[in-house]
């Protein structure tokens, strides 16, 4: 969430040629790429489950969540563990499967624009702001908005246990 004259800091990483941006305090972790054990049925971006630290956690593929077409992992592949607040719930931990991580930055209150709806490659109603520094842009994604009620019921939101909901 932005709060406005504070500093926002973010994890920002690639999908693709596109840059976008999570707050530091939605992360939890970066993890290199894993496997992910599949679910039948599933929704296409959902890749289905990986261990976390004992803990089973759902594995998204960001691109293909945001309208991307879906790409071969690399090297430089990783998965961010994430926290994405879900209303009248538990936050929702999920593994989100990008192609690359590219740093940790800064934005004072005058580089956070608001974000415009332009359409393009991918969703923009799943972006909260537009990030601007000295090479370009970069696209503050709204989990919330990215999991909605209904995807959030199929990660199994409010479950104790974290995996996928029957």
């Amino acid at each position: 969430m932005i709060i406005p004259g504070q500093e926002l800091q973010v994890v920002v990483f690639g999908l693709g040629a596109e840059r976008f941006a999570l707050p530091v305090t939605e992360v939890r972790e970066i993890l290199d790429h894993r496997p992910a054990f599949r679910m039948p049925d599933a929704p296409a971006w959902l890749l289905g489950l990986t261990d976390v630290r004992g803990t089973s956690v759902p594995m998204i593929d960001l691109r293909v969540r945001l309208g991307l077409n879906a790409e071969e992992t690399t090297l430089a592949t990783r998965v961010l563990v994430v926290e994405a607040p879900v209303a009248d719930a538990a936050p929702l931990v999920v593994g989100l499967v990008v192609d690359r991580v590219l740093d940790v930055s800064s934005f004072g209150a005058d580089a956070v624009e608001p974000s415009p709806d332009l359409g393009g490659r991918w969703r923009s109603g799943y972006v909260e702001a537009i990030l601007r520094r000295e090479d370009g842009f970069v696209a503050l994604l709204d989990l919330p908005r990215v999991f909605g009620d209904e995807d959030a019921h199929v990660l199994g939101a409010g479950t104790t246990s974290g995996a996928l909901a029957a």
